[in-house]
Parts: structure tokens; sequence; C-alpha cells
């Protein structure tokens, strides 16, 4: 087992993994920007080095400086949490190569799966359902829409090396897409240095149902069930939860052992989630694969009763999965809420400092976050104060839970979406589990 581990991210991911670590008797090194240099993830790591200044190029994705902090440490792995370089094969090659493990998968996998049209391809040769689209990659407009009317609208035109709902454009009619087409490739471009984008076949109102994955270098894949994630703002993720009120447990299986599939067919290792889009019907289909720890990983964690960013640094030092396909037990529900400082109704960052923070708590209460009051939440990162999470017998009592935990969470000082997110619970349709992607268009206009 390691002795010693670098966080290479900040915030309540770092927070996350220290807490992992200090359970295992390993020793942590944080590393952080100079507006991060009163962080609890500083404060709470038995090492810290600061790696430049606020802007994230200059800090927090400079892999000299990381690298260089590692082997001042004698960190003997490097944890990337989510975000920043997480999902970047070029970090990992270089980690692995100055001889400190990467706590992720190989920059192989990494390279296969994080190139969207890359990864469709994969899923096709496991046998996993994918949207009607392109066969790889489109760079002429001309191809592009020849493509489009044979798959027919709408469609969505999607970056291939892209995430976070950048480089994404829908498109209902085909005099709408020689604009989109273009839109696309210039903004998957600016976001990702590379203009490449592929076709599909775009669902009017799909659930978002992944399904968390593990992996050893023993060749053991198992699946711990599937998180319903549906409730998104421009293909942000807002509220999550496990399980999915459509899937039961046969669908269940069926989902899980298609992506343990495509994992196999990649020869993946550590924590994984395979994306699906499922319509109305409950056909399935694959979007995506995240290549790392996801955000939301804590609902899983509470149905299942499993550490994963413990199971991430036992798998990464090259022990076997410390559990079956068999012993996994899906119990309860859980749901979380992201606590963003944002305006709630124009969604408009809010940055600043917090004057007053009381967290919630009592029975089946989890709050992963790394403010304070008067911490100052920097304008340099994501809006993300927190992870309100909650468990529960069954759905309806979950819902009950994180109201009552919303109505305690008091944070002032900046403006937070925890109105936004009491106005979801109150929802009927969100009581009910009838919810889509398009959800959130009703928030600002109900009359939808």
């Amino acid at each position: 087992m390691f002795k010693k581990i670098l966080i290479a991210n900040r915030g309540e991911i770092a927070l996350r993994i220290i807490r992992a670590c200090k359970e295992m008797g390993i020793k942590t090194v944080a590393v952080h920007s100079t507006a991060d240099a009163n962080s609890l993830h500083v404060r709470f790591a038995d090492e810290s080095v600061c790696i430049g200044p606020p802007k994230s190029t200059d800090s927090y994705l400079h892999v000299p400086s990381i690298i260089s902090a590692a082997e001042i440490t004698d960190a003997e792995a490097i944890h990337p949490g989510y975000g920043f370089l997480a999902e970047n094969a070029s970090f990992a090659e270089i980690c692995n190569s100055t001889g400190m493990r990467f706590i992720g998968p190989s920059p192989e996998s990494i390279k296969q799966m994080g190139d969207k049209a890359r990864a469709r391809a994969t899923a096709i040769k496991a046998g996993v359902p994918v949207l009607p689209g392109s066969d790889g990659v489109v760079t002429e407009e001309n191809s592009a829409i020849e493509i489009a009317r044979e798959i027919g609208f709408p469609v969505i035109v999607k970056a291939a090396a892209g995430g976070g709902g950048k480089g994404m454009r829908v498109v209902l009619e085909e005099a709408e897409f020689a604009n989109a087409f273009v839109m696309a490739q210039t903004e998957a471009l600016a976001a990702f240095g590379n203009a490449d984008v592929y076709i599909e076949k775009y669902l009017l109102q799909p659930r978002h149902i992944e399904i968390q994955l593990m992996a050893d270098e023993k060749g053991n894949v198992v699946y711990l069930g599937e998180r319903e994630c549906s409730i998104q703002r421009r293909h942000q993720k807002l509220i999550e939860e496990a399980p999915s009120v459509t899937v039961d447990a046969a669908l269940r299986k069926e989902m899980g052992e298609m992506a343990v599939a495509i994992a196999k067919n990649v020869k993946y290792r550590n924590a994984g989630t395979i994306e699906f889009l499922m319509d109305v019907d409950r056909k399935y289909y694959f979007m995506e694969m995240n290549t790392r720890i996801q955000v939301e990983h804590p609902v899983t964690e509470m149905v299942t009763g499993i550490d994963l960013v413990k199971e991430q640094i036992r798998v990464a030092a090259g022990l076997p999965l410390s559990f079956t396909q068999d012993q996994i037990c899906i119990r309860g529900h859980s749901m979380e809420c992201r606590i963003n400082a944002e305006d709630p109704v124009k969604f408009t960052p809010s940055p600043g400092t917090i004057t007053a923070f009381n967290p919630p708590g009592g029975p089946g209460i989890r709050v992963e976050t790394a403010a304070y009051t008067q911490y100052v939440i920097p304008q340099y990162y994501d809006s993300m104060i927190a992870k309100l999470v909650v468990y529960a017998d069954n759905r309806d009592d979950a819902i009950m839970r994180m109201k009552r935990a919303l109505n305690e969470f008091i944070i002032e000082g900046v403006k937070t979406t925890i109105p936004m997110h009491k106005k979801i619970l109150d929802d009927p349709d969100f009581q009910s589990g009838n919810i889509s992607t398009k959800f959130m268009e009703r928030y600002n206009n109900p009359q939808k």
C-alpha cells in the first residue's frame, strides 16, 4: 500500500480523498494556488505545496508544478479527483513515467474512452446499443447535413473531445443545421483545442442513467448499480439519486452487464462511469464514459456501503477488488443536491465571502464541502459550495429528509441554489419520478 499520496485537486473532492487516506493510514500532500492558501484541504493534509497563482492554467492544470510537488514530497501516487487533470491521458502518462502511480485508469483507456467518437465505436464493438449517428468524426458541412438527413431530425452535434455540455448543439430542423454545426466546431476548438464533432439522433424526453463501475488490474470488473442524473441544466447535473425509479432489478442487471462489457473491451481499471440515455419505453443507449470518480459518487456509496475512493486507492496499489458482483446489494435510497454559489433564478455566479455557514445534520445526512464561515469563494473555479447528500429507506423518505436538510442549511453572504432545490423537490412530477433531462425547462417557464 502507498505511504504517501498527493492530491492534484482542490476543494471538497481533495478533502474527501484526504479523509479516505487518513482512514487508511496514508500520508497526504495537498497542492494549492495562492487563492486557496486558506482552504480546508490545505489545512487537513499532512503537507502542502503552493503550485502557482489563482488561474487554473498556472496552478491546478500546470503539470510541471504538480509533478515537482510530488517529487519534493516523495509522494508515491497522485489522485486527480475529478475535473482539472483527471481525464488527461498525458498527465497520467507523465505520472507513471516518473515512478508515481496515477490513481485512475491507464492512459490508453483515457484516450480511447475520452474521445466520444472512439468511445461510441467501442460500445458498438462490445454489443451495447447506441443512438443512430455518424460513423466517427464529421469534418465537412456537406457530409454532415447528409448524415443528419439520413438519421432524421432532431439531431445533436457533439464535440468528440468534450464534456460539461460544451461543443453541443441540438438541431430540431434542417434549416438550423449549418449554423449549429459550425458553432459546435468553434466552441469545441475553443474549449478543448479540438474541433472534431460527430452527430447523433436526439431524444426529446430522455432520462440520464449512469452505471458506476470498479475494475482491478486482475481483470475483475463489477457494476454498483445506477444513478439517475436527469435533473440538469445546460447539461450540468443539479440533483442525482440512486437507485432510479425507472430501473428494476432485471434492467439494472442488463445495463450493468453492458457497462462491464465496455470496460472489459478496453481493459479498464479503477473507477469509471458509463452514461446512458433512456427513452420513454426504457430503451437505453450508450452516451459516453467518464474515466474518473464522479461528483455524484456519494449516492452510490450510501446505497451500497462501499467507499469508492478507498477502493480506487487499493486498486491503484495493485490489490484486487475487495468485493465481488454477488456481494453488491442496493439498499434504501440516496439523493444529492449540488449547492452552488449562484443566483437561483439567473444562474449567474455569486462569488464572495460566506458570512454564515451552518450545514445540516441528523440521521442520514452527509455534507461534502470545504466551505466555512468567512471562507472566500474564489471567482476562478467551479461555483459549487457543497454536495448535500441524504439517505433513507425509500425515495419518498429521502425527499422529505432532503427538504428538511435544505431548510437547515444556512449559507449567508452569497446567493445559492438552495431555493431552486426546494422548488424542485416540491414539484409533483419530481416527487412522482416523472422526470427527464428536459425537466428544468419548466423551472423558469411553468407553462411548458
